[in-house]
């Protein structure tokens, strides 16, 4: 297990601290021979730090970054033929190897692009209270961890810091990118989790639903896919060798930490306004574990700290 990198970004030569977020932190990479920032570019770092019910919580995951920046890189390799990746380059500074890739810049799209399989979450209970997600009817009778006829695309805004994202509509994801690029991101939306799926599902894992990322090039116009993909921070993994419809899955994501924060143990009012308690030990390692077992199952190869590419 490496060190944590939860506290504040490092200082990185030749780079410059542009955002530091929830989970990632965003520098500039400066021209050596001029010393300014290069506009083409970004490094982006995957932190350990995590979020849950929009709080970022004292306690990190150790290795958490690393394990989603890997992941992401592999799952790029595998939907290549899908959809462009943002990755320039694995080759970062040392202080921030195997949880770094040097990224094109973009102009990112304001919605958040969502797609469903299986129905759980905030789908449900939108579902529970008018028979549909985001604009789109679903079956009668479906309840916790069904799955759904095909996939669905379900977005959502991109709320300000410290608000909550809100469903959209399809009419509404139009409105905001014009009909060609809507039924593109939605589309291509849906495949990616597609193809996850198709991929996932022989090594044992059903991915219940993903949000993805999307920019446009500002050089060429062209769509792109940013950010992460497919890991257990943007999609909820289940073990599908235990997905029984009708109660909660065993999963690999985040789960295990929010359900100790919502439980009598960790005598935390989710409706208080207060920041939640740190994790215990146990919690930690079991979510790290999970992190690990997921990227371990879809990789077919160990999990290695400091791991770039291949």
């Amino acid at each position: 297990m490496s060190q944590p990198y939860a506290g504040e970004p490092p200082d990185l030569p030749g780079h410059v601290l542009l955002y530091s977020g929830k989970v990632r932190d965003l520098f500039a990479p400066l021209d050596p021979a001029t010393g300014l920032v290069d506009e083409s570019r970004l490094l982006l770092v995957a932190s350990d730090r995590v979020s849950a019910y929009d709080f970022v919580l004292d306690t990190p995951v150790p290795d958490k970054g690393a394990v989603l920046t890997q992941l992401s890189l592999w799952w790029f390799d595998q939907l290549v033929d899908l959809v462009d990746h943002h990755v320039v380059s694995t080759d970062v500074p040392e202080p921030v190897a195997g949880r770094a890739v040097y990224v094109r810049r973009l102009r990112m799209l304001p919605v958040e692009c969502i797609a469903r399989a299986y129905l759980t979450g905030g789908g449900l209970a939108e579902y529970r209270a008018t028979g549909t997600v985001s604009g789109v009817t679903l079956p009668e009778g479906l309840v916790d961890g069904s799955r759904l006829p095909a996939p669905v695309f379900t977005p959502s805004t991109k709320a300000p810091a410290g608000e909550h994202d809100r469903p959209m509509d399809f009419a509404e994801v139009v409105e905001a990118l014009g009909r060609d690029l809507a039924e593109r991101v939605r589309d291509l939306t849906v495949a990616i989790l597609e193809r996850g799926n198709a991929v996932a599902e022989e090594r044992g894992i059903l991915i219940a639903d993903t949000k993805v990322e999307f920019g446009l090039d500002p050089r060429t116009g062209q769509l792109v896919l940013a950010d992460e993909v497919l890991t257990p921070d943007s999609s909820r993994f289940w073990r599908a060798a235990e997905w029984e419809p009708g109660r909660p899955q065993t999963s690999y994501d985040k789960q295990v930490l929010r359900d100790w924060l919502t439980s009598p143990e960790s005598g935390w009012d989710r409706s208080s306004g207060e920041p939640p308690p740190p994790l215990p030990a146990e919690v930690v390692e079991l979510t790290r574990a999970r992190y690990l077992e997921a990227f371990e199952a879809l990789t077919g190869r160990p999990f290695r700290p400091h791991r770039i590419g291949a």
